[in-house]
């Protein structure tokens, strides 16, 4: 069965959809609660919501706006279950948010941002391009100011977050990121060990990534 995947305002979670999503995560790493996803919901605009055979097997929210005039998907707090069909159900959810922005920013090219624990994450820009961070590149000065950017756009405290490495030191608690874990992570670029080396899992670092979605590429999916 096709995965079913909805986005709509996070104005329009209920409590019933929010107790799904905490029981979605109590399988991961993750543990978010539904009074914290209930904080999210209410810094965020959009919540995506992806569905096999009725049953929730991912979740992220996120919002679309400008940032500098830059049109921007910037992704929140989300997680997949961690079932065989996890990889499907994030570019499944990635291809909807992709959608909208094409409908918000025609004829634009649309940066994506998001916050990653792991390398798994950067499945999620499998169709991106110019990805930032990545394997054997050195980052613009450019490139540093929009990762500054997107840790201002995250809420990351001053003096936490490295824009040489785009890593934000954690607290000891798991980071609001994509949490996704790679089916085949043998499949993933090697060099994305290097990327993340900075990142202390255990003290619940993450890395934050962006990447472009070009018009061209986009406009198929209007």
């Amino acid at each position: 069965m096709a995965i079913d995947v909805e986005t709509k305002d996070c104005t329009a979670l209920g409590d019933a959809e929010l107790a799904e999503m905490a029981d979605l995560c109590t399988e991961g790493p993750s543990r978010y609660e539904a009074g914290m996803l209930s904080k999210q919901a209410e810094s965020w605009v959009l919540i995506t919501l992806a569905r096999d055979n009725g049953k929730l097997k991912g979740f992220s929210f996120s919002t679309l706006e400008r940032i500098g005039g830059t049109p921007s998907v910037i992704i929140g707090l989300a997680s997949l279950k961690r079932t065989a069909k996890r990889d499907s159900v994030l570019k499944a959810m990635m291809a909807d948010q992709l959608r909208r922005a094409v409908l918000a920013f025609p004829d634009e090219d649309v940066l994506v941002g998001a916050r990653f624990a792991s390398k798994s994450g950067y499945e999620a820009y499998r169709s991106l391009s110019d990805i930032v961070p990545r394997p054997g590149y050195v980052a613009t000065g450019e490139e540093r100011a929009w990762g500054r950017r997107l840790a201002k756009r995250f809420g990351i405290e001053n003096g936490t977050y490295d824009e040489r490495t785009f890593t934000v030191r954690g607290d000891d608690a798991y980071p609001l990121c994509l949490d996704h874990d790679s089916q085949k992570p043998e499949k993933l670029d090697p060099g994305l060990d290097e990327v993340f080396a900075p990142v202390n899992q255990a003290r619940g670092d993450s890395l934050i990534a962006f990447g472009w979605a070009l018009a061209d590429d986009l406009v198929k999916l209007a």
